[in-house]
């Protein structure tokens, strides 16, 4: 076991949500100024304080499964890429405006749905994390959803800009939804969900919202996959020499 990893089931298990969180709080943060109104501006940076205050806890829980010298920190910052357990979904970068939301809508439909089945989780503190978060997640889906409508059924660019969006993001969607052996330990144990049993009312939410946007629904059948096993691609690595350098840089630095 390295001085920053954990093979605890349980902590492997947070690890990965909160590396799925963690990351795409990253990607929002790199577009706060860049909205198109200062209002949605706030919205953006309020979305990815949400999902890194997730992701700190989810990492806190798991450091204090995993043996001496693991933190929330150690864990967050001094991982490499191979690493890390995040879906490739969260790690895709952005353009404009209609890919964040894009990226956005998809992940919180998903969330909404993970946060709900967790709530009845028998470890209370993950069920406790699992409250807390599915407040935030159903008000991501709704401003998510609210904008996937604007656009789409906008004006001829907005629509056309949101519908390639739409199409580019739709395959890194399979892989939320796919097991392995340590999801079925965890849903044996009633600690975990199994994210297969999410999919199918996850894809009537999005049909819907697609649907009043105007949106055709994406029919590209290749799915993307590999980031719970540490195949992440290219973007990842950027995105990680970007948020990890101070720390890197100034080992046990403190404030």
């Amino acid at each position: 076991m390295s001085p920053v990893t954990t093979t605890a089931p349980l902590a492997t298990y947070l690890v990965r949500h909160a590396d799925d969180n963690l990351i795409i709080g990253q990607r929002l943060a790199e577009y706060i100024s860049e909205a198109p109104e200062l209002e949605e501006d706030l919205a953006i940076g309020n979305l990815s304080l949400d999902h890194i205050g997730v992701a700190m806890h989810l990492y806190q829980y798991a450091a204090s499964l995993g043996g001496a010298g693991i933190t929330a920190d150690t864990l967050a910052f001094l991982r490499t890429e191979r690493e890390f357990s995040n879906v490739l979904l969260v790690e895709q970068p952005h353009v404009g405006f209609g890919d964040v939301i894009a990226r956005q809508f998809f992940f919180a439909a998903y969330q909404t749905l993970l946060w709900e089945a967790l709530v009845s989780s028998c470890d209370e503190t993950l069920s406790g994390i699992a409250a807390k978060a599915l407040k935030e997640a159903t008000y991501h889906l709704r401003h998510a959803s609210g904008w996937v409508v604007r656009l789409g059924d906008g004006t001829d660019e907005s629509h056309t800009r949101m519908q390639a969006a739409v199409d580019g993001f739709w395959r890194f969607t399979g892989e939320l939804f796919e097991s392995d052996a340590l999801v079925d330990e965890m849903v044996l144990a009633g600690i975990g969900v199994d994210p297969a049993r999410l999919q199918t009312t996850w894809e009537t939410r999005v049909s819907t919202v697609l649907s009043e946007a105007t949106l055709t629904h994406p029919s590209d059948p290749y799915q993307a996959t590999g980031g719970r096993t540490g195949m992440h691609t290219e973007h990842l690595g950027y995105l990680l020499a970007e948020m990890q350098w101070m720390q890197r840089t100034f080992p046990n630095m403190e404030w």
